[in-house]
């Protein structure tokens, strides 16, 4: 495995990654599109599109809220995607962030729903201050 790059302040990622996400983000499914376009890029605290983190490439991801967000396709549902997105949920929890998966379904069929489960999580969780890994803020402060 590659070296992973952090200068302390982010989330560390593998470096071999990013033409890969830059590539990624240039094709995204009509579902990353969908949401994307219709509510994720219009949010308050930026989102960040095919974003490497560790040695993986998350979806969507906004450090504000140390939020990944992951559309999932027909290659997640066999028994080794699903092992394979569990030691993935794993890994990035243990970085402090935090995982929503949604899938090609319910962004098609249930996109309000979806865009619901976003905001009440952003809602209620609180923010992470850039540069200071694990404490928050709030406007209480």
């Amino acid at each position: 495995m590659t070296k992973l790059i952090s200068n302390g302040s982010h989330i560390p990622y593998d470096p071999d990654l990013v033409l890969l996400a830059r590539i990624l983000r240039k094709n995204m499914t009509k579902y990353e599109r969908k949401l994307w376009y219709e509510f994720l890029r219009h949010r308050e605290y930026q989102f960040h599109r095919q974003k490497p983190i560790v040695y993986y490439i998350a979806d969507f991801y906004c450090p504000a809220y140390r939020l990944v967000i992951e559309v999932d396709g027909a290659q997640h549902f066999t028994a080794e995607g699903m092992e394979a997105d569990k030691d993935r949920t794993e890994i990035l929890n243990n970085y402090g962030i935090e995982v929503m998966r949604f899938t090609n379904n319910e962004i098609e069929n249930d996109f309000n729903e979806v865009c619901s489960k976003i905001l009440e999580y952003t809602n209620n969780s609180p923010l992470f201050e850039r540069g200071i890994k694990g404490e928050c803020y709030s406007d209480a402060d």
